[in-house]
């Protein structure tokens, strides 16, 4: 989930790009300082060591992914036709609450609910109530963010109310999964570029008729709700920052059926809708980056 925008990696100084990366004092230079460095020079972004994850923290941050996990499995059977999607927040309140947790939108810059729910052409953010009533063939987005004990999970899914849709609003939601694995696939190996994921994700998208939203973007999480770097799901391949072992973040594409432009609703300040108002999809799991490539934190 990404409220608002963040800032872009880079601080300028003196008309320069800050140095983000230094060895530290009294230890020994290892490989991936060595890349990291080397990047560095070339002009690359990379990450600073303030969002590398330790061992003890991503292990909190996976605890967290299971609550998290949990309580979008537990909606799978919930989901139906003639319910309002206030009813699936109070669901995802009760379950947060029962499993010692908190829930990291409510109260998050004025957000007054636990969750989002956006429904067909509303992309994300959208505010549970007690007057939308899903109809069977809707097509809904449930993004929450979980906190345990001070660690941070964030996904979203799909669901299908009634099971069933159109054709083509059902390859909007399976193409939008499919852009989510293979932004994962890219990252089946450390020392890949946030441009690299995004320009894998778009050339899908657009292949299969559909736009990649622009305006909203993955992000860092973990420690926080929402750290550097921001993951565009577009791009050019080698652009963006170096992500390295240690790293959390999340890949969360939007995918619209029509035009990738958005706004949002002047009324709430929260909810955005497709400028067409054209179906959206959206998937999302949180990632650590490993030696290995990166391992799903939550599902």
């Amino acid at each position: 989930m990404f409220f608002y925008s963040l800032s872009r990696t880079f601080a300028a100084m003196n008309g320069k790009k800050k140095l983000r990366w230094s060895i530290v004092k009294g230890q020994e230079l290892t490989e991936m300082d060595r890349i990291i460095l080397d990047a560095q020079e070339r002009g690359k972004t990379v990450p600073s060591r303030q969002l590398i994850k330790t061992p003890e923290q991503i292990e909190g941050i996976r605890r967290a992914g299971v609550i998290n996990t949990g309580i979008l499995e537990m909606l799978t059977d919930k989901i139906h036709a003639g319910m309002v999607t206030q009813e699936i927040d109070d669901l995802v309140a009760d379950y947060t609450a029962a499993h010692g947790a908190t829930s990291a939108c409510l109260g998050y810059e004025g957000f007054p609910r636990s969750c989002c729910t956006s429904v067909n052409e509303v992309v994300c953010h959208g505010i549970p109530n007690d007057w939308e009533e899903l109809q069977d063939g809707d097509i809904i987005n449930v993004d929450c963010t979980t906190i345990l004990d001070g660690y941070y999970a964030d996904a979203s899914r799909m669901y299908v109310v009634g099971g069933k849709t159109t054709a083509r609003k059902q390859k909007l939601v399976d193409v939008a999964w499919e852009c989510l694995k293979i932004g994962e696939e890219v990252c089946s190996k450390p020392y890949v570029y946030v441009g690299d994921i995004g320009n894998a994700i778009a050339k899908h998208a657009h292949k299969n008729g559909f736009s990649v939203v622009r305006d909203l973007a993955g992000h860092g999480v973990g420690l926080e709700f929402h750290e550097e770097p921001d993951i565009d799901h577009y791009g050019k391949p080698g652009t963006g920052m170096l992500l390295v072992p240690g790293m959390v973040f999340t890949i969360e594409p939007m995918i619209n059926m029509g035009t990738w432009e958005v706004f949002c609703d002047e009324e709430d300040g929260w909810t955005i809708v497709t400028e067409d108002e054209l179906p959206s999809a959206q998937w999302e799991h949180t990632f650590v980056m490993t030696d290995h490539g990166v391992e799903v934190l939550t599902h």
